[in-house]
């Protein structure tokens, strides 16, 4: 039976990190959907069943280089929220230490000691410089 697996899942896709994601997705919007009332219900039980369908679709498909690429944007989507809290994570434990300000111009964070007073900071990356109080 287990060769038998093997030689039918042979060439496709199985089961990646995208399709990971959606079966918890799937798993969460069932248990939400527990607590909604009927209409909404069946909302949420309809895109579950969507979900499934498309999990099962990517599982089993042939076509191994779109869902190579489908997998390959998910995990750039998720490097960006991790990195973004990673970020507000590093902030939160130098929170004490440090202040951060949005530079006015392009937008940069940047990093000022605390308890200088009000400074001069001037943005690294564009050149411009503002005056705040640390």
């Amino acid at each position: 039976m287990k060769q038998r697996l093997l030689q039918f899942m042979a060439g496709r896709n199985g089961n990646d990190a995208f399709n990971r994601f959606l079966l918890v997705l799937i798993l969460i919007l069932m248990l939400l959907s527990l607590f909604l009332p009927a209409g909404l219900r069946s909302i949420f039980y309809s895109l579950t069943i969507v979900l499934l369908g498309y999990s099962y679709f990517r599982m089993f498909s042939r076509n191994l280089y779109k869902r190579q690429m489908e997998n390959a944007r998910y995990w750039e989507k998720r490097s960006r929220v991790v990195a973004s809290f990673r970020l507000l994570k590093e902030r939160w434990l130098q929170r004490k230490d440090y202040r951060f300000f949005s530079c006015p111009s392009c937008r940069t964070t940047l990093r000022v000691p605390r308890g200088k007073g009000q400074i001069k900071i001037v943005c690294r990356k564009c050149g411009s410089s503002f005056v705040r109080k640390t």
